[in-house]
């Protein structure tokens, strides 16, 4: 799936799943559900309904127990994983930084950025001001 062909309507159909380590507790069942390209949605409900393997479901972490998972009409399984990977972005609600340096955090997603891309992306995630300022009281160089 290329760029340009990727609209992102979302369909999932009589999606039912289950947990591998916890095949008797059905998480979802039969969800039927369309998210339509270019709509802000929000998940809600109590811990363990679901919301967070919706998206783990998406992300193709997990394929369903049974039912489809469609992005623009196509089985998510029928696509190719790293080129779907590069297509779609997921913002959890805790942040997850590896335990080196924020250059090498930010090289995983892309490993050929300049410091200047880094710096407009730090700049773009409200975090720039705050590691100049941290950088500024230990010495280091911004």
């Amino acid at each position: 799936m290329k760029r340009d062909e990727f609209k992102g309507k979302i369909e999932f159909e009589d999606v039912c799943f289950n947990y591998p380590l916890n095949p008797d507790l059905k998480v979802l069942k039969n969800l039927n559900v369309t998210f339509e390209a270019g709509q802000t949605i929000g998940l809600i409900g109590p811990s363990g309904s679901g919301k967070s393997t919706i998206i783990q479901l998406l992300e193709r972490y997990y394929d369903p127990t049974s039912g489809i998972v469609k992005i623009d009409g196509i089985d998510l399984k029928n696509i190719n994983l790293t080129s779907y990977r590069k297509l779609v972005g997921y913002v959890g609600q805790e942040p997850v930084l590896f335990n080196t340096s924020i250059e090498e955090n930010m090289r995983l997603a892309k490993p050929d950025a300049t410091e200047d891309e880094m710096i407009e992306a730090l700049i773009a995630a409200n975090a720039w001001k705050f590691i100049k300022t941290k950088l500024s009281k230990t010495g280091l160089k911004t």
